[in-house]
């Protein structure tokens, strides 16, 4: 296209009676908070075998192997545990889910799966220099509670899951209104005095400042709940 041809277009197109198709309407929510990105190197690591995405994250082993453990800074006590990560290589971009923490890795590094670091590099390069961004995960059906094995009226521990964006906050509903539960670096939520025999009211905050309210989570130990709405897509 020569140069000035899209300015003759638009005013081809208002000589002809035709204006420029609008902007297509907002369909989600405008979230607040930067969305996680960054530039790094990239390196990979053996998964365990068929497990997948068993790591500090505490997730149930899977078959998905498009996965990444993040460095210990962006860590953050687990607070990226479950976020999707769309990285760019040499060889074009991925998406990959935070499933494990790297100690020795420095801020803006991760450490891929096998199959993982294939997609954007040759195995035999070792270390790539990648940049990387927070997006949406593929979900489906509603954010779930993984209680924790040994869970009971007098301790009690929960972990979202199923969840579009990175979790910030948990809170449960108590005489005093709505209190945050502590968050443990294996990316469970734990009340270490209980909470009770339950059903639990929860609150689940989301790295962009979503809520989702769950009345009646029931007890039990090494059960999931299912929740009864999934975050919204950002706009």
């Amino acid at each position: 296209m020569r140069p000035g041809s899209l300015a003759f277009a638009v005013v081809a197109l208002a000589a002809c009676g035709t204006s420029p198709e609008p902007a297509p309407a907002r369909t989600g929510p405008r979230c607040t908070g930067d969305p996680l990105s960054t530039i790094g190197d990239a390196t990979f690591y053996e998964l365990d075998g068929k497990a997948a995405t068993s790591g500090s994250c505490s997730f149930d082993r899977s078959d998905d192997r498009m996965v990444a453990a993040l460095n210990a800074p962006d860590y953050r006590h687990a607070a990226w545990c479950g976020a999707c990560l769309a990285v760019s290589g040499p060889l074009g971009e991925i998406i990959v889910r935070v499933v494990d923490v790297c100690p020795g890795c420095k801020h803006g590094d991760l450490d891929l799966s096998r199959e993982a670091f294939a997609a954007l590099a040759p195995l035999s390069a070792g270390r790539v220099r990648i940049a990387w961004r927070e997006v949406e995960c593929p979900v489906t059906g509603p954010i779930a509670y993984q209680l924790k094995t040994g869970s009971s009226p007098h301790w009690i521990a929960f972990q979202v899951r199923n969840h579009r964006y990175a979790i910030a906050k948990l809170e449960v509903r108590t005489a005093r209104g709505f209190e945050a539960i502590p968050r443990a670096d294996y990316n469970y939520f734990v009340a270490d005095k209980g909470l009770g025999p339950g059903p639990f009211a929860l609150r689940a905050t989301d790295a962009h400042s979503q809520i989702l309210d769950d009345a009646a989570i029931a007890l039990g130990a090494g059960v999931a709940r299912p929740g009864n709405a999934q975050f919204p897509a950002c706009d």
